[in-house]
């Protein structure tokens, strides 16, 4: 005859053929799901921040490791004329003189940012953002908002190569 105590027995030893660990209460896989999305949302949201946040930074230790280029042909550059090309991770810009002579800057604006260009009839460094204006051979301020003159290379010209340096 079953009684009570031997249907306590058959139900208190049914869980001991299983081993342990295996048997997840919902309330655990519930809190296990809300771990996982929760990581999800975390990395969603911190590895962009993580991105802007170190991406300057970054940025200026590949610029610093640049401290000079070669301009293969550059000698053959027009009077008046300016070449652009990248120094590091920033626009540069060379720019030949009447007299033969060369001007290296870096070709960032000072006011906020934006890549400037020779104008060869006027002779002068312009940024188009805000009428900024520099000299093309010293880069010093000559109009508009720009708060301090554009950063100058020194330029080195030898054997048909126009070599750009950091001054």
């Amino acid at each position: 005859m079953i009684n009570e105590s031997t249907i306590k027995e058959i139900i208190s030893s049914q869980g001991e053929d299983e081993p342990e660990g295996e048997d997840m209460s919902r309330r655990s896989f519930l809190w296990m799901g809300a771990g996982a999305i929760g990581a999800v949302y975390i990395g969603a949201i911190g590895y962009p921040v993580y991105r802007y946040l170190a991406t300057p930074a970054e940025r200026a230790a590949q610029a610093a490791a640049v401290t000079q280029t070669t301009l293969d042909g550059a000698d053959k550059l027009p009077v008046n004329t300016a070449l652009m090309f990248k120094f590091g991770t920033k626009p540069a810009m060379l720019i030949r003189h009447a007299d033969g002579t060369f001007s290296a800057f870096n070709a960032v604006c000072t006011h906020l940012g934006c890549t400037v260009a020779y104008d060869t009839a006027a002779a002068k460094i312009t940024c188009a953002c805000h009428g900024g204006e520099y000299d093309p051979t010293s880069g010093s301020n000559l109009a508009g908002p720009p708060p301090k003159p554009l950063t100058r290379f020194n330029v080195e010209v030898q054997d048909g190569r126009v070599t750009v340096a950091r001054a």
